[in-house]
């Protein structure tokens, strides 16, 4: 059960800092801290977690790489679900918080798209489903050969962490204005359940193209990095 908790409580806090710090500070008058500081926040999250908590659980706090690990062979089949459901009630309960802090400010009316993810209408910048696709895929695919590469038992010890937070700030930087960005389903699926509507509808796309992405990622490191 120690595993479970390290997922639900590093999922909260993935969500919570990372959607938080684009619920609350992205656009704050003068002092917005914008798609940098909201990339370096999702980061974070993930980079304090796995300092944290990783030794217990792994530090997956995510669907797709308990996917992407477990088709690489790093992860055994058995606590897969349990993994995903752990993350999904550690994602919403940190929807949950959030939306009780917003919906306190004063004059609040709607919490609007509440950092939710989105193609096409949806999209910051108006991309289409394909795009939208194609960009979950691929970033996911690369977000998995950082993970597995970084914690291979031949690469340095200690860093994973690091270059797993810097890897996921990245992929912010690249698609925040395509799809808000996921590349985690539990990420998604905790923001589209508050914030209703379509982005509930497109929330498909959020756990297909980075699963597809992770299980990819696990193939090309099983078959072509983990072993000399």
């Amino acid at each position: 059960m120690k595993k479970y908790f390290a997922e639900l409580f590093g999922t909260f806090w993935l969500v919570f800092g990372g959607c938080g710090s684009a619920i609350f500070a992205a656009g704050y008058p003068e002092l917005g801290i914008g798609f940098v500081g909201v990339s370096l926040a999702f980061g974070l999250t993930v980079l304090t977690m796995a300092y944290t908590v990783g030794h217990i659980s792994g530090g997956h706090f995510n669907p797709a790489v308990s996917f992407g690990l477990w088709v690489a062979g790093k992860f055994s089949a058995k606590e897969l679900v349990p993994y995903i459901v752990s993350q999904l009630v550690g994602a919403i309960l940190a929807g949950a918080a959030l939306y009780l802090i917003v919906s306190g400010k004063s004059e609040f009316e709607s919490i609007g798209g509440f950092a939710a993810n989105g193609y096409a209408e949806l999209s910051p910048d108006g991309y289409s489903m394909q795009s939208a696709f194609i960009a979950e895929f691929l970033l996911t695919m690369f977000f998995l050969l950082i993970i597995l590469g970084s914690t291979n038992e031949r690469a340095p010890k200690g860093f994973a962490p690091i270059a797993i937070g810097l890897g996921l700030t990245l992929i912010h930087l690249i698609s925040i204005p395509i799809t808000n960005t996921s590349v985690n389903p539990a990420r998604s699926m905790s923001q589209a359940i508050f914030a209703g509507g379509d982005y509930l509808i497109q929330s498909w796309l959020f756990w297909v193209a980075p699963i597809a992405g992770s299980i990819v990622a696990g193939i090309i490191h099983k078959a072509l990095f983990d072993k000399e």
